[in-house]
């Protein structure tokens, strides 16, 4: 630390959809908080998009999830990431890709986001091999046609999943 500087909370924001939550997700937040002092999983609330769960649902979900961990903040916005990056005094905004492919749109926003507000980082995370293949639409999809993704969300998104979709099997089904 530079001489005459004072100490101040490293704050990263982890903004998106999160509907619903996957391991993916959770595996990006959990490597998130071994570099940041405290993380916002945000969730942009955009009425002109369908979702599966609620706002309410998915902040409850996220924050079940991670139940107990102080460094985890959970919240929901309107507007432009950069200016709620700036309300909450972050310092960088997480970005969880998954491939190549991700990387084209991720960084024309990173670009967008920097122009617009110059002190706040872009920090891509790279999804553990496990979790290359979820999304949450494939997720989604699966569940609706009754697939167990139980391995492959939280346990309270699974069963909040198991709610909405009752065909999903039960993971101690043997069938």
């Amino acid at each position: 630390m530079k001489k005459g500087r004072v100490s101040k909370s490293r704050i990263a924001i982890y903004p998106g959809s999160f509907d619903p939550l996957t391991n993916g997700h959770v595996d990006v937040i959990q490597r998130a908080l071994e570099i940041f002092d405290e993380v916002i999983v945000a969730i942009l609330r955009n009425p002109g998009k369908k979702h599966l769960f609620s706002i309410e649902e998915r902040l409850e979900m996220i924050q079940k999830s991670f139940n107990g961990n102080d460094a985890l903040k959970v919240d929901a916005f309107d507007g432009l990431l950069v200016d709620y990056a700036r309300m909450k005094h972050a310092v960088a905004i997480i970005r969880g890709m998954r491939a190549i492919s991700d990387f084209e749109n991720e960084f024309q926003m990173a670009l967008m986001n920097r122009k617009l507000h110059k002190d706040v980082q872009s920090v891509f995370l790279m999804t553990g091999l496990r979790w290359i293949f979820t999304s949450s639409s494939i997720i989604k999809e699966a569940a609706q046609f009754g697939a167990n993704v139980s391995d492959m969300v939280p346990e309270p998104v699974n069963l909040k999943l198991i709610e909405k979709f009752p065909l999903i099997k039960d993971h101690t089904d043997p069938r």
